[in-house]
């Protein structure tokens, strides 16, 4: 076997170092299940934040986000879990989000309105107090002889306010 340096492998060969690495790279990203996309920036582009607010904030939407996995959107169950409408700043923003949320896993052929994997895909800063989430929910196709998987991918908006972030139901 060859050694790693250079890569190594035929189809690589002639490839710089740096071609490698970018190789190696799109592959582990491709070998995980994970795609390559991008979140969209909006109209005045992103801003840098304070890495401590960053991973306040990505603790907080992680928490929201792996929550929802393997749950039935269309049972009462989830629609009265406290934990879920703890990240919205009132019952009625959690509502809007809620049947939205429902109504995109029921209109992308979710087996059961039940997602079996929610990731965090991205995330940017619109300013110091507006976050922007993709997250991508996967989950079986419930649709009669499609075998197979359905995904939903989503943008989020996510505010500052009162010292906490809060989930903001609405179009982007």
């Amino acid at each position: 076997m060859r050694s790693a340096r250079g890569c190594g492998r035929r189809w690589l060969r002639g490839f710089p170092r740096t071609g490698c690495a970018a190789v190696a790279l799109v592959l582990a990203v491709t070998a995980c299940g994970g795609r390559l996309t991008r979140i969209p920036a909006p109209e005045n582009g992103a801003v840098a934040v304070d890495s401590d607010a960053a991973l306040e904030f990505q603790k907080r939407a992680d928490g929201f986000y792996l929550r929802l996995a393997h749950r039935r959107f269309n049972t009462l169950e989830t629609f009265n879990d406290f934990v879920l409408r703890d990240h919205f700043q009132s019952p009625d923003l959690f509502f809007d989000y809620y049947a939205d949320l429902a109504q995109a896993l029921t209109d992308n052929h979710f087996d059961k309105s039940r997602p079996f994997g929610v990731r965090l895909e991205a995330f940017l800063f619109e300013d110091a107090s507006t976050a922007r989430v993709q997250v991508r929910f996967e989950g079986w196709d419930g649709r009669p002889l499609r075998p197979g998987r359905t995904e939903l991918l989503r943008l989020d908006l996510w505010d500052w306010a009162d010292g906490t972030w809060w989930l903001h139901p609405g179009k982007l």
